[in-house]
């Protein structure tokens, strides 16, 4: 099944509906009301959903406006440095331990919007990645029981402000500017999906492939991560997980390529869909209030 956030021209309101074919339909209306998260807090019924919908009109999604399918989450978490090949360009040492760091929520971003090359930098970068959100609250969650919290999947781009990233010890300023975390197209939940550690991965900018893999490459895997993090702290229904980019980034290009504006940057995950996001000059408006 695949759930989406969405909005139609005229209307802000950001409403769920189930995506089929080229039409999505809308949920609220045949009885199942809420956004994103409380489907998931409630537990997403697909029986249900497909019983309430079935033979329902739909609107083509050509003409409603998506967004990240959780729109404002309240931990974004991503790892670092789980990919050998992504490692090895890098010339980081490949971690005894998973390396998370925030990305903040604002900088949570639909799968089609503009991303922005910054005021304070032109060292701007992509990383496709796999995304899941948790779907139960829990704590301590075993790694053979991890499969039971997760509530979905979709694709992800962590953008990265390289020389922010990398001028200090943290990740989380250079990873969080505004725009900097498009996700979707849709939530994909986990019967479709299957095997979350076997899906092809691509990354391309103005249509050049960048970054090419598979989700079988990850050196600690969905499952280990949210048995890793739920030792140290709650994880909350919403929560979105950035699962780390293979090779090919643009930092480790010889010489380094970065994102420009007019430059068309697209993830492709397997069984997911896919992200396509347009990079344009951050507007430096000062905003008090």
């Amino acid at each position: 099944m695949k759930l989406a956030t969405y909005s139609t021209p005229g209307d802000a309101t950001r409403r769920v509906g189930i995506v089929r074919d080229d039409e999505i339909v809308p949920l609220a209306g045949n009885g199942i009301e809420g956004d994103m998260t409380s489907l998931l807090e409630a537990g997403i019924d697909n029986d249900a959903i497909e019983a309430a919908t079935t033979g329902k009109s739909g609107l083509p999604l050509s003409s409603v406006t998506l967004h990240a399918p959780v729109p404002l989450p309240g931990k974004i978490l991503a790892i670092g440095l789980n990919y050998g090949d992504h490692i090895a360009e890098t010339g980081f040492e490949k971690p005894e331990f998973q390396m998370w760091f925030n990305k903040q929520r604002n900088c949570a971003n639909g799968p089609y919007a503009d991303i922005n090359l910054p005021v304070v930098s032109d060292k701007l970068d992509y990383e496709a990645e796999l995304c899941l959100v948790i779907g139960k609250r829990c704590k301590h969650v075993p790694t053979e029981r991890a499969h039971e919290v997760i509530g979905g999947y979709f694709c992800g781009n962590d953008v990265s402000v390289r020389d922010w990233q990398l001028r200090v010890p943290t990740f989380q300023i250079g990873k969080s500017f505004d725009t900097h975390g498009p996700m979707g197209p849709w939530l994909v939940t986990p019967d479709e999906v299957g095997d979350p550690h076997d899906l092809d991965i691509l990354a391309t900018v103005n249509g050049e492939q960048r970054q090419k893999s598979n989700t079988r490459h990850l050196i600690f895997n969905c499952f280990d991560a949210i048995a890793h993090l739920s030792k140290s702290f709650t994880l909350d229904v919403g929560d979105v997980l950035f699962m780390g980019t293979p090779g090919g980034v643009g930092v480790a290009m010889k010489p380094p390529s970065f994102m420009k504006v007019g430059d068309v940057v697209r993830v492709e995950i397997e069984k997911l869909g896919y992200i396509e996001n347009t990079v344009v000059a951050e507007n430096d408006e000062t905003i008090i209030g």
